[in-house]
């Protein structure tokens, strides 16, 4: 079944149903899957691919073998604060042990170095008290 969740784009099992080409997949995918997704988003995105993952995705002997070494991201940016993300919830006062960086694979990107920086504190200046109504 192909749902409409409101964003004006037909939704879906992203790994098992076929999707359509896109310019950019941008998208926070489940942990224990952002492997494949990484990978679907390669077929299908013409331009780029930016994937927001816990930090600890940048670890692990299988994942550089099969992903990183293979095709590194062109930029990694790491939060500097804590990115407050609880399943199905927004919260003013939340909070988490989690860091999370968002990797970005840019198709124009001619060179297999990757940029690594940092993104500077910025929630306080970026949030207001509608987003939390």
């Amino acid at each position: 079944d192909i749902f409409d969740y409101g964003v004006g784009f037909p939704q879906g099992d992203y790994l098992l149903e076929p999707q359509p080409e896109v310019d950019w997949t941008i998208t926070n995918p489940p942990f224990r899957l952002a492997e494949q997704f990484i990978a679907r988003a390669f077929e299908t995105s013409r331009r780029g691919v930016a994937m927001i993952v816990r930090s600890a995705f940048l670890e692990g002997i299988g994942r550089y073998n099969n992903l990183f070494s293979v095709n590194p991201p062109s930029t990694i940016m790491q939060f500097s604060e804590r990115v407050v993300m609880h399943k199905g919830k927004l919260s003013a006062k939340g909070s988490t042990a989690t860091a999370y960086c968002w990797l970005v694979w840019d198709m124009a990107h001619d060179t297999d170095d990757t940029y690594f920086d940092w993104i500077r504190p910025c929630r306080k200046q970026l949030e207001r008290p509608e987003d939390y109504e």
